[in-house]
């Protein structure tokens, strides 16, 4: 009996000194971010159009301490589904820093923009179907150092991705590492390579590319090649090249972009088999080239879009495209707060 007394008084005492400590101890706020993406899309070839939310994403960030911060990200509606995106907790002391959990894996520049950083209504090929990698692991990075402008990024995933992770168990590690460096303040250089193994046949993808930007330009290009173990299937060629325009107003909008894109895809297979053990195609060569205009509205932390897009694609003869991969017209509204 006089054990248990002890044991009581213990704990009163504990919970006495946190009540005391939470007077006394402000903790860090979190911040909320969020973005929604709702649009129209209308494809002339089959008269057909519909409305869509493409994204509705929730964020929390924050700091228990000022080396170590966290991010927890999900999607209620990424093209009508629910998704965990980022989930991970970040150690930075100083000039490096080492992140564990889910995170968009460090590879390439158009697949790394979140959606309200983006600059067309749809995403580039690039982005979408060849180096559109989440994962969860461990990935570390040093940033710029003084007037060293270099950024280097690099980890190791399990490669099961977002949502098969309780059960998976691998010595098959896949990998990623990326390389940027700010040249005269406007030049932007990126090289990034990444290992991924969908099912049982490694693919080694390897990107380069680079921008100009001012107050009024965004000039883009990117190159990537995805290059399937013992040729399991074709080596993949992707590009996207982009330039944007910005004329400020101060009137109601804060500005006006002018935009064009051309991007290619040849043969992709996104590294499943069918049903007699072989890789196949799951997106067919395509072309595309899209002309759009941005109204832009608010600040950069607290800001709305509305996109306007054409885009015309371009098939090889014989091809019957996806219902969604035809030519369209797209209005979107993204608001990001």
């Amino acid at each position: 009996m006089s054990q248990i007394k002890i044991l009581l008084f213990s704990a009163l005492s504990v919970i006495s000194l946190i009540c005391d400590a939470q007077t006394t101890i402000t903790l860090p706020t979190p911040t909320v971010n969020g973005t929604v993406r709702a649009k129209y899309e209308y494809e002339p070839q089959i008269d057909k159009g519909r409305f869509e939310v493409r994204n509705a994403r929730l964020s929390v960030t924050g700091k228990i301490i000022p080396i170590i911060s966290y991010k927890a990200e999900i999607d209620l509606s990424d093209e009508g589904k629910i998704k965990m995106l980022d989930a991970y907790v970040r150690v930075k002391p100083d000039w490096w820093a080492v992140t564990m959990g889910q995170m968009r894996v460090p590879f390439t520049i158009d697949a790394h923009r979140s959606p309200h950083q983006q600059y067309f209504a749809n995403r580039s090929f690039i982005a979408k179907q060849v180096g559109n990698v989440r994962d969860v692991g461990l990935a570390a990075s040093i940033s710029p150092i003084k007037s060293l402008p270099w950024v280097i990024e690099g980890g190791i995933f399990n490669g099961s991705g977002l949502t098969d992770q309780k059960d998976y168990w691998t010595n098959k590690y896949n990998f990623s590492f990326k390389t940027q460096a700010t040249l005269a303040q406007h030049y932007t250089i990126e090289l990034s390579c990444q290992k991924i193994r969908p099912e049982d046949v490694s693919i080694m993808m390897w990107d380069i590319g680079a921008y100009y930007q001012d107050s009024r330009w965004h000039v883009e290009a990117e190159y990537l090649r995805k290059n399937y173990f013992k040729g399991a299937f074709p080596s993949v060629n992707a590009v996207d090249a982009f330039a944007a325009y910005r004329i400020p107003i101060k009137e109601v909008l804060s500005g006006l972009s002018v935009l064009a894109r051309y991007d290619f895809m040849s043969d992709h297979s996104d590294g499943t088999k069918n049903t007699d053990g072989l890789l196949y195609t799951n997106d067919p060569k395509r072309q595309r080239i899209t002309g759009g205009l941005t109204l832009h509205f608010g600040s950069s932390s607290l800001h709305a879009d509305i996109r306007i897009n054409y885009e015309k694609y371009f098939y090889r003869q014989g091809i019957d495209p996806g219902i969604s991969n035809h030519d369209k017209i797209v209005v979107e509204l993204m608001c990001r707060f």
